[in-house]
């Protein structure tokens, strides 16, 4: 079953994922980079060969205040944008939650627990979560990444791979389609690459700006077949523009199935609530799906995550 019979993730094997792609040890005891690991300077230069064009496109949607995401259901906690004009100049403050489903940003490794602090849910590499306080993470937070992210981004256009808009509900992306569009595009998956998944962000919501957000999310996006993929690419990163879907016909006992294996078991970082059409549309125009990825986190010390604005260089 799964990736290699091309079947959609059973409740069993789901479930078998923690143990299966666990990466606790892999790296040391006291690993604070995950799947980061997979990225070498081999990796970095590779990325850095890819340059030839001259061409950059952010990958990023605008922070969304009230008036870029006005849908309280979507955008609960609207971020906060103040201006401030004297007669010299100018200044402004900008204060976000960014997690949820609007702000472009990286979730850190300190972000997910394995599973209820009651029932002993733990910290990626078996991290003590006692070590996360309100005033911040004493371990696993985005700081460790503040020397920055660079390493070849492969966008993986699953729509455009369909010859449709965005993808659908009940048809979310599987690991499967992620090798046949590699294959397609004749791209051979690299140790450390950041796997981009495009599912048709601006399409799905221009054309459901009234969906009713319920939790578990009933967007479209990614199953969770798409972990062995990840995995057994020796992927460094997964980022997309839709999140998570396909839980729903199958009952997996997880409110958000991939965030749950990925971030605790994995130790693998998420670019969450990107925008790839723009390079969708670029990579279509140039001819080919790979880049340099650079991805700057803000030093936020003991965050659980970072607003980012990656960049991908042609």
């Amino acid at each position: 079953m799964g990736l290699e019979d091309r079947t959609p993730t059973t409740i069993e094997e789901y479930l078998s994922y923690k143990q299966r792609f666990q990466n606790w040890g892999r790296w040391g005891d006291n690993d604070q980079f995950g799947t980061l690991n997979h990225i070498s300077s081999e990796s970095v230069s590779y990325a850095a060969g890819l340059v030839t064009e001259g061409r950059t496109v952010s990958c990023a949607n605008p922070i969304a205040t009230s008036t870029v995401v006005s849908d309280s259901r979507r955008n609960p906690r609207p971020a906060d944008h103040n201006m401030s004009i004297s007669q010299t100049g100018s200044g402004d403050y900008i204060g976000v939650y960014y997690h949820g489903y609007v702000n472009t940003h990286i979730d850190s490794l300190c972000h997910f627990f394995t599973g209820n602090l009651d029932d002993g849910g733990r910290l990626y590499n078996d991290g003590d979560p006692g070590l996360i306080t309100e005033s911040g993470a004493l371990s696993h937070a985005v700081d460790n990444w503040k020397d920055g992210i660079i390493t070849r981004g492969v966008l993986y256009d699953i729509p455009r791979h369909r010859g449709v808009n965005y993808v659908d509900l009940d048809k979310p992306v599987e690991g499967w389609e992620l090798q046949d569009w590699a294959e397609s595009k004749n791209i051979i998956p690299r140790d450390g690459d950041a796997v981009l998944v495009r599912s048709g962000y601006t399409a799905f919501w221009d054309d459901n700006p009234n969906l009713e957000l319920t939790s578990p999310p009933n967007t479209p996006g990614n199953a969770p077949s798409i972990i062995e993929y990840l995995y057994e690419t020796n992927a460094s990163l997964l980022g997309w523009d839709l999140q998570e879907s396909g839980f729903r016909a199958h009952g997996y006992p997880a409110r958000i199935p991939v965030h749950e294996v990925v971030i605790p078991h994995m130790g693998m970082p998420l670019l969450d609530n990107a925008n790839f059409d723009r390079l969708g549309d670029i990579c279509k125009e140039l001819g080919t799906y790979e880049f340099q990825l650079t991805i700057a986190p803000l030093v936020i010390e003991g965050g659980t995550g970072s607003p980012v604005n990656p960049i991908a260089s042609f």
